[in-house]
């Protein structure tokens, strides 16, 4: 697969979690891939990822993706992404706050064979958590 091709792939990640298809998962992901972003206890594996997301999800029904950036080179492609969503449910031991919050995220993937092998991530969990009322003030 081209660069090109690699960077619409991974484009339509953010675009399809924001909708809640995580359906896409099985489209463009390897199913032995391995994911090194997901919380501890978690496998690090596509449905792991599927699992998590479907937790978020329930709790911030709202969540929304902006692609900000995307870049990319030989089998990587990077992404800058802003999430803005509203926490309605409970989440990992956290209660519902009802605020609303924004954050940044940088996703890297790697692809061979035109699918996602692996996924790292850098997300401003601080800052989320601060804005909906769980950090330091």
């Amino acid at each position: 697969m081209s660069v090109e091709q690699n960077k619409k792939i991974a484009d339509r990640l953010p675009i399809e979690i924001s909708k809640g298809n995580l359906a896409v998962f099985d489209e463009v992901i390897d199913p032995n891939a391995v994911d090194h972003s997901l919380p501890p206890g978690m496998p690090p594996t596509v449905e792991g990822a599927k699992q998590f997301l479907s937790a978020f999800r329930a709790a911030f029904p709202d969540l929304k993706y902006k692609i900000e950036d995307t870049i990319a080179e030989g089998d990587y492609v990077v992404q800058r992404v802003t999430g803005t969503a509203t926490m309605k449910g409970a989440f990992q031991g956290m209660p519902p706050s009802g605020k609303s919050a924004t954050w940044s995220e940088i996703h890297i993937v790697r692809f061979a064979n035109g699918k996602v092998v692996e996924h790292w991530a850098n997300i401003d969990q601080m800052g989320m958590m601060t804005q909906l009322g769980f950090g330091p003030k």
